[in-house]
């Protein structure tokens, strides 16, 4: 019999910087978020997060009513 592992892949952890996002936005979505959306991302995901976690929010952002994102 044989037994099989999982391995459990460590996702790295990035700073949450405006350059990150910028960067982040325009590889998703080929255009820069407007600085409310940025600080909106900075503020839910904190100083660190994986780059999945920032691609999500970026796209997620965008979508989002503005209300909600001043109101949060």
């Amino acid at each position: 019999m044989t037994e099989t592992k999982k391995v459990q892949i460590r996702q790295p952890k990035l700073a949450v910087t405006e350059g990150t996002i910028a960067k982040t936005a325009m590889r998703l979505l080929s255009q820069r978020l407007v600085s409310v959306e940025v600080q909106y991302v900075q503020r839910v995901l904190g100083t660190s997060a994986t780059q999945h976690d920032i691609d999500m929010q970026v796209l997620a952002v965008r979508k989002m009513p503005w209300a909600q994102i001043y109101s949060e």
